[in-house]
């Protein structure tokens, strides 16, 4: 907490001004590390850390800060903020093939990565079977926002990426689980009864998760709202509500926002690009807060005694736990080795683990700061190491080549009273549109291009008007073909006027835009 001193002051309007001017100064140092961050390679957390880092005590600002049920509070709502802007972002069709994997490492992977990592913890480092337990629970959550931010910059095979992104999303709420389990006072007598516990709250989280986004995907294709910035507001609220119904509902509030938000990011709702935009926007700031005051919550002075401990119990984590886990649980699945190294490689941990382990401190186990730093230097460490080199590795083992095809940017605005969609396509660099005519497009009947703007100048296009990269094309379509003509504009993208004869189908097409 802030020192009582500083609490006594009543808050006045120049303390307001004050707090908004730096608030505003560390978004902006924090929009600016994000350059720096992709540049590097290293994902941006370590850069927010350092920032909080700076601003805490020992630090520049001196600023005391202690409140672990208030991180933990403001984490838990950063997260449903990065989970849903995750699977708003995850497309179905590589998500599909990927998830029994995903499944097999989020539920199989954890369980060996919890005993591998708390046995090392127990032997290596000579913490007590309670400790060792939640330490290793907490580490086995691979971070959503580390994942999503450092792999969506690697052109890696659809089916690496969808399992790794798929696994990040599920994977965070059986681990909430065994933490919570764990740091609970009393002993855990049955551990059959834990197992049931979790697969029920997953079951009830994934039935909600999935009701609430085909309910709300259905509402927002069907339902005008007066201005496009409703939108992405109404696609967050519905998101955010799935969490909460599901918590409430004694369910993985967390499986059930992932779920919502990718079955809605899969639904080619109305003006998409916007909502992806805001969506991503919120997810940034989601981070940047988070990180920040996880950073705030370090003692750095503190962390001397526990950075050996640190480093034993990662390298345990990523050379044996991980690996294992990963091998095991792919077995079935026949995949290639590169890509199992790969995947052992790539199970990037970031905040979500900094943030459980404020569990324990809440619930006062004993040891617990001692567990929160060495969560904190075991994350740093290893996310130092690991992120950079990701590209490396993926290079070296001749799998950095993924579908490079760039995707069309498509808004959809519904056109209430004339019982119709408009419908803004943009051209991307990369496109197979290139040099394609207008009537080569061959768009559903009830659909038509009505406008071209090419290098700022718009015109009426002819059948024969060839299009060009750049070029923004307006659509009109009637609503029994919206669905049809969007998914012959996304094949075409894909796989040029040939698209439909050379094994390129209209559904292949109909997918949404990444990050």
């Amino acid at each position: 907490m802030l020192c009582a001193r500083e609490r006594e002051r009543p808050l006045t309007v120049h303390h307001l001004n004050q707090l908004l001017l730096v608030c505003s100064l560390v978004l902006l140092i924090a929009v600016a590390a994000v350059r720096i961050s992709s540049r590097s390679g290293l994902p941006s957390l370590l850069v927010y850390l350092a920032i909080g880092v700076a601003m805490g005590q020992d630090g520049i600002g001196d600023i005391k800060f202690d409140n672990a049920e208030l991180v933990q509070v403001i984490g838990y709502g950063a997260l449903v903020v990065i989970l849903a802007e995750g699977g708003l972002g995850t497309k179905w069709k590589e998500a599909k093939p990927a998830l029994p994997a995903a499944s097999a490492l989020a539920l199989g992977g954890v369980a060996v990565s919890v005993g591998v990592t708390a046995a090392g913890a127990h032997y290596l480092t000579g913490l007590e079977w309670r400790q060792a337990l939640i330490v290793g629970a907490v580490v086995s959550s691979t971070d959503a926002a580390a994942v999503f931010s450092v792999l969506r910059r690697i052109p890696l095979p659809k089916r690496i990426t969808g399992t790794l992104e798929a696994e990040s999303g599920f994977n965070d709420a059986p681990v909430v689980i065994l933490v919570v389990a764990f740091s609970t006072a009393g002993p855990i007598t049955h551990w059959y009864v834990l197992i049931g516990e979790i697969a029920l709250e997953l079951a009830i989280g994934a039935a909600i998760g999935l009701a609430v986004g085909w309910l709300g995907s259905w509402g927002l294709k069907r339902v005008a709202l007066p201005a496009s910035g409703l939108y992405p507001i109404a696609v967050m609220s519905i998101a955010i509500a799935a969490y909460a119904a599901g918590a409430m509902a004694h369910g993985s509030g967390f499986l059930a926002v992932y779920l919502a938000s990718m079955v809605m990011g899969n639904a080619r709702l109305p003006h998409w690009p916007a909502t992806r935009g805001f969506a991503d926007g919120l997810g940034w700031l989601a981070q940047i807060g988070m990180f920040v005051l996880l950073g705030l919550l370090v003692t750095p002075h503190e962390l001397g005694d526990d950075i050996l401990p640190a480093l034993v119990i990662g390298l345990v984590l990523t050379m044996v736990a991980r690996p294992l886990s990963v091998v095991l649980c792919l077995v079935p699945f026949r995949v290639p080795w590169q890509e199992q190294a790969l995947m052992s490689w790539a199970g990037l941990r970031g905040a979500v683990p900094i943030i459980l382990a404020t569990i324990p401190m809440v619930e006062g186990v004993a040891g617990s700061h001692r567990i929160f730093n060495i969560v904190f230097v075991l994350v740093v460490v290893y996310t130092l190491v690991q992120g950079p080199t990701l590209p490396w590795l993926a290079r070296k083992l001749h799998l950095g080549k993924g579908d490079e095809t760039a995707d069309l940017g498509i808004e959809s605005a519904p056109l209430e009273r004339l019982r119709g969609h408009l419908l803004s396509v943009t051209i991307p660099e990369g496109s197979k549109m290139h040099g394609v005519e207008v009537n080569e497009l061959r768009l559903p009947t009830g659909a038509a291009v009505t406008l071209v703007v090419r290098d700022g100048t718009s015109f009426v296009p002819l059948p024969t008007t060839g299009l060009r990269r750049g070029d923004e094309l307006l659509v009109v379509a009637t609503d029994p073909v919206r669905d049809a003509a969007e998914a012959r504009l996304r094949a075409v993208g894909h796989g040029g006027k040939l698209a439909g004869w050379l094994g390129t189908t209209d559904t292949e097409g109909a997918r949404g835009n990444r990050r």
